[in-house]
């Protein structure tokens, strides 16, 4: 025969017959933490289609524009060449990871292919052309830490990461000047 409710104690308390309330408060708590983190195919956040995709060749845009200035700037300034490889290499893989193309324009391309883009100017100064370089990457890095609200998932980290890329390039173009 089951003993009554009042006769049964835990640590000097009756206990209840049902769940104790540190239970429901994490039951509910990991529920929502599940559904907050299941992807169910929709876009749940309100964001329109297609605008990862919108921001993925925006970046990837961006990301060869910057890659011609770095080409630039090494062309003007080939003493700057080893330096400014590997920052250059780094900003060809974000280029790619983007979608991007990051080869030289080929002699086949049809007739209907976009024009390369004209070289950016490069300052005669060394200084000048590497502080130059800094605000693009800066300027950059602030357009990746923007386009997150359009971007979710895996998208966000690839263009948080670059972002902090651009950071760190900012950082060492602003060393290497002074």
């Amino acid at each position: 025969m089951p003993l009554p409710l009042s006769s049964r104690t835990g640590r000097g308390r009756p206990l209840s017959a049902g769940p104790r309330r540190r239970t429901l408060l994490a039951s509910a708590a990991g529920t929502i933490l599940l559904t907050g983190c299941t992807d169910t195919g929709s876009d749940a956040s309100g964001k329109r289609p297609g605008a990862t995709e919108q921001a993925r060749a925006r970046a990837a845009t961006d990301s060869g524009e910057l890659l011609n200035r770095y080409d630039a700037v090494i062309a003007a300034h080939p003493a700057l060449a080893e330096r400014l490889r590997p920052l250059r290499t780094e900003v060809a893989r974000h280029t790619k990871s983007f979608g991007g193309d990051t080869g030289k324009p080929k002699a086949t391309a049809s007739a209907s292919a976009a024009p390369p883009a004209a070289a950016p100017e490069v300052p005669a100064d060394e200084r000048a052309a590497l502080a130059g370089l800094a605000d693009a990457e800066r300027q950059l890095a602030d357009a990746r830490r923007t386009a997150l609200v359009d971007v979710s998932g895996e998208e966000a980290r690839l263009f948080a990461s670059v972002a902090a890329a651009g950071d760190a390039h900012a950082y060492l173009l602003s060393e290497a000047g002074r």
